[in-house]
C-alpha cells in the first residue's frame, strides 16, 4: 500500500491541530487533571516544578498550535515519504 504524502502530512496536521486545541482546554481548564495525567505519560516523574500558576496566554497557545500542526504536518510527510522508499525496496 503505497501513503500519498500530502494526504498523510494534512491528516497528520489536522490530527495533531485537534490534539492541541484539546489539550489546551484541558490545561486551562482543568489544570490539575492535566498535570496528573501528563505525569502518568512521564511513568510518575514529578512534573510540579514545571508547573505554573499563570495561564498561558492566548499568544502561545495560538503558537504552539501553529507550531505543532506545521511539525505534524512535516512528520506526516516524512513518514509516507519514508514508508513509499522503504516498499519499494521489499519488491
Amino acid at each position: 500500500m503505497k501513503h500519498d504524502p500530502m494526504a498523510t502530512a494534512n491528516a497528520m496536521a489536522v490530527t495533531v491541530a485537534f490534539i492541541a486545541v484539546v489539550c489546551a482546554l484541558a490545561i486551562i481548564l482543568a489544570p490539575d487533571l492535566s498535570l496528573g495525567i501528563a505525569q502518568s505519560w512521564f511513568h510518575g516523574m514529578d512534573l510540579s516544578k514545571v508547573r505554573t500558576t499563570v495561564s498561558p496566554s492566548m499568544g502561545s497557545l495560538l503558537y504552539g498550535w501553529i507550531t505543532a500542526t506545521i511539525g505534524g504536518w512535516l512528520v506526516g510527510y516524512v513518514f509516507a515519504s519514508a514508508y513509499n522508499m522503504f516498499a519499494k525496496k521489499k519488491k
